[in-house]
Order: C-alpha cells, then structure tokens, then sequence
C-alpha cells in the first residue's frame, strides 16, 4: 500500500517532507523563531519552484518591491514582515496540497483560478493580508468537509 501512495504522490510526501523541501520548520518555537529571525533567501527560491510562479510574479504576491527582493538576495535573508507573508504563501500551498491529496500541479491551477466562496477572486490574489490569507484557508476547510455554501 505504501509503494502505492508514493506512486501516487510522487512530489510532496507528507507534512514534514513539505517543510523541509522549503526549508522552513513546520511549526512550533522553531517556525516563530525562524520567521522572527527572518526566512533565508533560500526559502524564496524553493517557494518559487514549488508553485509554479516566476520569482518575479512571487515578489508580487508576497509583496515584496524589486529592489527590496535583490537587497534580501545578497543580504541573505527577509525580514519579519516579509516572511511572515512567505509563511503565509507557504502554509496556503500546503493546505491547498492538501486538499487535493498531494496533487500539486491541481493544487497550483486551483490557486490561480477565481473561486466563488472567494467573491471570486483567485485564492493566489488573497495573501496580503492575514484575514485574506484565514479566508481562503476557512474555504479549502469547507471544501474538505463537503461545504460549498
């Protein structure tokens, strides 16, 4: 059975596999310290490859200016702000991975779509803000429950 879920999920395996391929802690002090410390530049990257976005197209969303993003890439690092809004990009993928059992090229189409329980507007467009971000994750939890009201 194993050996056929693996098949079946050949990108992300489970919740840790996920983190670690973005290489940022799951949860936890070590997650708060990290984001309080700010992500590596690494992270970016990594986020970039996993959805799909240009690195470019990903600064938009994670609202991070040109000229700050080629700052943070020979600093090294994001500040708090900044990957705060990378968690949140990162935690939506995830639960979007989810919810789409492991599927990530699903998980990335249905991102970039307009959703009707998001007024539609695309689940992709809704991370500036924390509520935005709580308003699309409420969704995916809807949708794993059965409810599309």
């Amino acid at each position: 059975m194993t050996a056929i879920l693996k098949a079946y999920n050949p990108e992300i395996q489970d919740e840790f596999d996920f983190w670690r391929r973005i290489g940022m802690p799951a949860r936890g002090a070590k997650l708060h310290d990290a984001l309080h410390k700010g992500l590596s530049f690494s992270v970016y990257g990594k986020l970039a490859d996993l959805t799909g976005l240009e690195k470019k197209e990903l600064a938009k969303y994670a609202l991070i200016a040109p000229a700050t993003l080629q700052r943070r890439a020979k600093a090294g690092r994001f500040n708090q702000q900044e990957s705060d809004r990378l968690y949140r990009l990162a935690e939506l993928l995830k639960a979007t991975v989810d919810l789409f059992e492991g599927d990530l090229d699903a998980a990335r189409e249905w991102l970039n779509k307009p959703a009707l329980g998001l007024g539609g507007r695309r689940p992709i467009d809704m991370l500036a803000t924390t509520a935005e971000t709580e308003a699309v994750l409420d969704l995916i939890g809807r949708l794993e429950q059965g409810v599309f009201v």
